[in-house]
């Protein structure tokens, strides 16, 4: 990766916004995409600008916007394979219909964080559709998306089951609403009623009990239906109406972020190893 000096767009599409960017966050799908795995459903070749999460202020909306002004501070999530806008640029033009407003409870930057961590975990959770008083497992229960999933699941009267590999992780498991946190490579004995995977532990599926409900958003480590359980992907999709509703959340103190580091540009490349290496906690930004 390097940087490149690109026009900025000269003017927003009629139903678009131009976006000066504060920060942009850097997700696992970002690694994957500049490793080619995703080649094959997508249309996008290099070179190419990376990144689906994007926070900012809105510089111009098109004549059909009516939602958004200049000067607005937002969040947004660009699925790159649909929209082909990538985030990691100091301007980025987007349909207004997947912006929404940044949470003005936290710093514009650590907002770039949201977007797709939150989406994707609040949509796997209406995927999921547990009843309130029932038990959900989730696995990866202190990345970006399990830590978002946990406060989330709380809010909807779940009780939650957090599964980490390792014990240091426990409290801040706990810290994020867990009801029981379970350590070790494979949950077996959760005996819950839904889990949601967001680590890829195919084994986790012996934790559900018969007739549950697993939500993965690992589409390449799916377990195995078994026992009449229940067994789908959720792949998460581009919702500024959504969005909004989950920065309101941050705004009333029900839904907390985390922001591991913030790098320039520049060392985007190192985000990536970073992040490739494992074990971050909270989101890594880049900032222009």
């Amino acid at each position: 990766m390097a940087v490149r000096e690109l026009p900025d767009p000269a003017a927003p599409e009629p139903g678009g916004v131009l976006v000066r960017t504060a920060a942009a966050a850097v997700n696992p799908v970002d690694l994957q995409t500049r490793a080619g795995l995703h080649q094959g459903h997508s249309p996008l070749r290099p070179p190419m600008v990376l990144g689906w999460d994007v926070s900012g202020t809105i510089t111009a909306v098109g004549e059909e916007v009516t939602d958004f002004r200049v000067g607005d501070r937002v969040v947004a999530m660009s699925a790159q394979m649909a929209t082909g806008r990538g985030t990691y640029a100091e301007t980025v033009a987007l349909p207004a219909d997947i912006v929404a407003p940044a949470p003005l409870s936290v710093p514009l930057t650590d907002a770039a964080g949201l977007p797709l961590a939150g989406l994707t975990a609040a949509q796997a959770l209406d995927a999921l559709a547990l009843p309130a008083g029932s038990t959900l497992l989730v696995t990866g229960a202190v990345g970006s998306v399990g830590g978002l999933a946990v406060q989330l699941a709380r809010l909807r009267d779940l009780t939650v089951v957090a599964h980490v590999r390792a014990a240091g992780d426990a409290d801040a498991a706990r810290a994020l609403g867990a009801h029981r946190v379970v350590v070790g490579e494979e949950p077996t004995d959760a005996r819950a009623d839904g889990l949601l995977d967001t680590a890829g532990v195919p084994g986790a599926v012996a934790a559900v009990r018969d007739g549950g409900r697993l939500v993965s958003i690992v589409p390449t480590r799916v377990p195995a239906a078994e026992r009449g359980i229940r067994v789908s992907v959720s792949h998460v999709e581009q919702d500024g109406a959504g969005l909004a509703a989950l920065g309101a959340l941050v705004d009333r103190g029900e839904l907390g972020l985390r922001s591991a580091k913030e790098l320039g540009f520049e060392e985007a490349g190192e985000a990536h190893r970073i992040l490739g290496a494992g074990g971050v906690r909270g989101k890594l930004l880049l900032t222009p």
